[in-house]
């Protein structure tokens, strides 16, 4: 089913990413139909129809099928069950087996490794004795991770020398864990691709990341790798959206790793089944935004064009680093986007800056 003018999306989540998506799809003649259990959320003041019910609540997600012409989601963590109630009475897209297989890191891998990528080695952990012998088998350093649920650095613990291997497994509760080799990588980067439902694939260039306190703090592009690294990310989109029978944006986060001979080689780290933060970057400095694309895609629509439109960089304001807003509109060359959030916590994201050179 293709959507015209003045069809309504409905969009799972209701955080930054929603009210992206909502307001790109506004300037395209599309309406945002919002469901989240947070009242407060800021996907909301932007949206045409909200509701607000926890994703459990079948009789609510049931009356917002009926109100909408197609579905998406803005973040990994709906429930499978939410998402595959709806998608039996809507088209749900991307599909509910990208959402299941990146909401649990070994499956997740697991498909990664089955269509040929690399990733860094991993084994399940079950319990304090399965952490000591992959341990021994993985070595140290190695990184204890939640197999659900983990982001910005939360949710995982380093294995170093010394450590308390029995003290780190109860420090991350009683959910399923994996522990991941340690991959000595040069640089994280990133790549954002997409796919409509007649199968057309587009990609834009390759990005690298900053993290401060496991947060992305900045996105630079283009990234810093030989023609051959951008050209394998490329692939590596193109397999995964491919596997996946995938419509809409993804993002897959990488490891640049330099061998021994100054090689450039790609590590998968892992897949985000929708728009992603180190895509921001697109909403000035490409033609088409990654929010734009995720919704032509979506809306069964052609998709536009991913031409870069300089040297470009985003950085992520964190807590308190949102009120530095008059500063930022000082300066003329920013761009600021502000996310209508209430609280400025620590480590919670608030808005972003892009700065763009011509050229490059």
């Amino acid at each position: 089913m293709r959507l015209v003018p003045g069809a309504t999306i409905g969009i799972l989540g209701a955080g930054q990413l929603g009210r992206m998506l909502a307001m790109a799809a506004a300037r395209l003649g599309l309406k945002s139909h919002v469901f989240a259990p947070d009242a407060d959320a800021p996907a909301f003041d932007v949206a045409a129809a909200k509701t607000v019910a926890a994703y459990e609540d079948e009789a609510a997600l049931a009356r917002f099928a009926e109100a909408v012409d197609v579905v998406t989601y803005e973040f990994e963590n709906v429930p499978i069950a939410c998402a595959e109630f709806l998608s039996e009475r809507r088209p749900l897209r991307p599909n509910a087996r990208a959402l299941a297989l990146t909401q649990d890191r070994l499956p997740e891998k697991t498909f990664l490794q089955d269509i040929g990528l690399e990733t860094a080695p991993f084994l399940a952990i079950e319990d304090a004795g399965a952490l000591i012998r992959a341990v021994a088998s993985l070595g140290r350093p190695s990184i204890l991770k939640t197999r659900r649920f983990g982001y910005d650095g939360k949710g995982q613990a380093l294995v170093r020398e010394g450590s308390d291997l029995a003290a780190l497994f109860r420090g991350l509760g009683t959910e399923p864990t994996i522990l991941e080799g340690f991959v000595r990588f040069e640089r994280e980067i990133s790549i954002i691709a997409a796919r409509n439902l007649d199968g057309d694939f587009a990609a834009y260039d390759l990005c690298e990341n900053e993290h401060e306190r496991h947060i992305l703090a900045r996105t630079r592009v283009p990234a810093a790798v030989q023609p051959a690294t951008e050209a394998a990310a490329r692939d590596i989109a193109r397999q995964v959206i491919e596997a996946l029978d995938y419509v809409g944006v993804l993002a897959v986060e990488l490891f640049l790793v330099r061998d021994y001979d100054g090689a450039e080689r790609l590590i998968v780290n892992e897949v985000a089944p929708r728009v992603h933060n180190s895509g921001h970057w697109t909403i000035e400095g490409a033609l088409t935004s990654q929010f734009e694309q995720h919704v032509r895609a979506i809306a069964g629509w052609p998709l536009g064009a991913t031409t870069r439109l300089g040297a470009i960089e985003m950085r992520n304001l964190i807590g308190e680093e949102a009120a530095n807003w008059p500063d930022i509109l000082a300066q003329p060359e920013l761009r600021l986007h502000l996310y209508g959030k209430v609280e400025a916590r620590p480590g919670r994201k608030m808005g972003h800056v892009t700065r763009i050179r011509p050229g490059s």
